[in-house]
């Protein structure tokens, strides 16, 4: 007997990789719901009731064509929605509105009964931490990299001096647009004396340059482990995809064990973990991506990343 509990999606418009999973979804005869949560009001409402004798939330986020009751979601898989936006309303009585759905909207959808989540938000939130993620690596028995995060300018000199050659990459990246094109802000390394002031205005991160090789990205689903060797030349491979080779390489047994750590510790089902592989042979963490991409490195490894993926929101389990 076909499962009739949907499979919701909350992402934007424009996200390829969501289609792909959703496709797959299809082919099996998961029946999904896909809303952009930035949507709301306009064109996504929810209606929800606890208490008395619901002991658990009851009611329907819906849109224009779909309804995806609240207590029949068997999976959520949360990508890349927009943010909440009331153009019609002033600045003060937008930032209340955005909040009252972010807390009201949001907090319903991060309360669904049995409900397997591809992460939960505010999971993805903790995760997003680049000091929390290095911690966590760290304690969980990976090499990190030497690192300083600090706006005070003589700190950043003696660091850079100290462990040089060192490179500055951000510690988030909001939407950045150049001519309306979105920029990714790439990793660049940086000496001592073009450390001034100005660094003092906000908090920045300085980390020693790993001497790689390559570059390695293991993206998990679930119990699904899969690696990929990237040779590109380059310091930040994201400045340049025509560079690269990619290989399918299987990661060492304690490094998987501290993979698992770290998604255990923030609660994430999805993780898509970046290393610099060393000459040695050495796995560096540089960072766990908790909504990191995957899909493009599907066709030339042939991994089946996006059946593993829509495996796991079909179940709506874990895995072993």
């Amino acid at each position: 007997m076909t499962d009739p509990r949907p499979v919701a999606v909350v992402t934007n418009l424009d996200d390829p990789t969501a289609d792909l999973v959703i496709a797959e979804l299809h082919d099996r005869g998961v029946p999904v719901v896909r809303f952009d949560s930035g949507d709301f009001p306009a064109t996504l409402t929810c209606s929800a009731f606890i208490g008395g004798d619901a002991e658990r939330w009851r009611g329907s986020v819906q849109t224009p064509t779909r309804t995806a009751e609240l207590g029949a979601v068997r999976s959520l898989y949360y990508r890349r929605p927009s943010g909440f936006a009331f153009p019609h309303l002033d600045s003060q009585d937008a930032r209340f509105a955005a909040a009252q759905a972010r807390y009201g909207l949001g907090g319903v959808l991060a309360s669904l009964p049995d409900c397997l989540y591809v992460n939960r938000p505010g999971r993805i939130g903790d995760a997003e931490y680049k000091p929390a993620g290095l911690a966590t690596a760290a304690a969980c028995g990976f090499t990190v990299p030497p690192t300083l995060i600090t706006n005070r300018p003589d700190d950043a000199r003696a660091f850079i001096k100290r462990h040089g050659p060192v490179i500055f990459k951000p510690l988030s990246v909001p939407l950045y647009l150049v001519d309306g094109k979105a920029q990714t802000v790439p990793v660049t390394t940086v000496g001592a004396d073009e450390i001034d002031d100005a660094l003092a205005g906000t908090m920045h991160l300085f980390q020693a340059q790993v001497d790689k090789t390559a570059d390695v990205r293991v993206t998990v689903m679930g119990d699904r482990v899969f690696a990929v060797r990237i040779d590109s030349g380059l310091l930040d491979w994201r400045t340049d995809y025509s560079t690269h080779t990619y290989t399918p390489v299987t990661p060492p047994p304690e490094a998987e064990r501290a993979i698992f750590a770290c998604l255990r510790h923030f609660g994430l089902v999805f993780g898509a973990f970046d290393f610099a592989h060393t000459s040695s042979g050495a796995w560096v963490f540089i960072e766990c991506n908790p909504s990191g991409q995957w899909a493009w490195m599907e066709p030339p490894t042939g991994l089946p990343m996006t059946a593993a993926l829509a495996g796991l929101l079909e179940r709506g389990t874990h895995g072993t």
